[in-house]
């Protein structure tokens, strides 16, 4: 067990969340990168004093998929629900049609807030998406080369794994160890001549 033992504790969940990612290439030259989630309880329950939902049946069930070209801009996206807890929360699906033309490498997340933050989303459908970038770049050829312009490929200075003052770094990418970006030079005041 890769945890160390737990307090005493009851023997089964109760509260269940599973999440695939799973990333395509296409005929087309393009990518798909497509995420399910599932949340269910281990009991029956009743939702909102309405609905019986019994064990093991899924409260949230929802799907995303992100078509993206090589530069990782998306071009296209997809929702569904086929289990959610109130009748109105397939109505999100259709603000997601605003990530289209974002950019998954830089900013992602902040796009996803700006865009979906708040009533305009859905909770499960933006954590989904947060976790998108990762297995796009695993998906999507060639993300973890250098491209010969002298920028470090996007991963690197990203985590502990690929600290540019790091061992990954310096076995892998030796010439962008202890890299560090360029900063935009202050303007100069204009000098008055009076």
């Amino acid at each position: 067990m890769p945890l160390p033992s737990s307090a005493k504790r009851q023997p089964v969940p109760i509260h269940m969340r599973d999440v695939k990612y799973r990333g395509y290439a296409r005929d087309d030259g393009m990518w798909d990168v497509e995420a399910e989630l599932i949340d269910q309880k281990t009991y029956d329950i009743e939702l909102h004093g309405q609905r019986q939902v019994p064990a093991g049946k899924p409260i949230h069930h929802m799907w995303i998929r992100l078509t993206i070209d090589a530069d990782m801009v998306v071009h296209a996206i997809d929702a569904a629900m086929d289990d959610h807890p109130l009748g109105h929360c397939p109505e999100a699906t259709r603000s997601m049609q605003q990530m289209v033309g974002s950019c998954i490498a830089r900013g992602w997340r902040r796009a996803i807030q700006d865009k979906l933050g708040g009533v305009v989303g859905c909770t499960h459908l933006r954590e989904l998406l947060f976790n998108m970038a990762t297995p796009a770049f695993h998906t999507v050829l060639n993300q973890f080369r250098t491209d010969g312009s002298g920028q470090p490929p996007r991963h690197l200075g990203q985590c502990l794994g690929w600290d540019f003052n790091g061992p990954g770094v310096a076995a892998f990418y030796p010439e962008f160890a202890g890299w560090q970006p360029i900063q935009p030079q202050a303007a100069k005041p204009a000098i008055d001549p009076a």
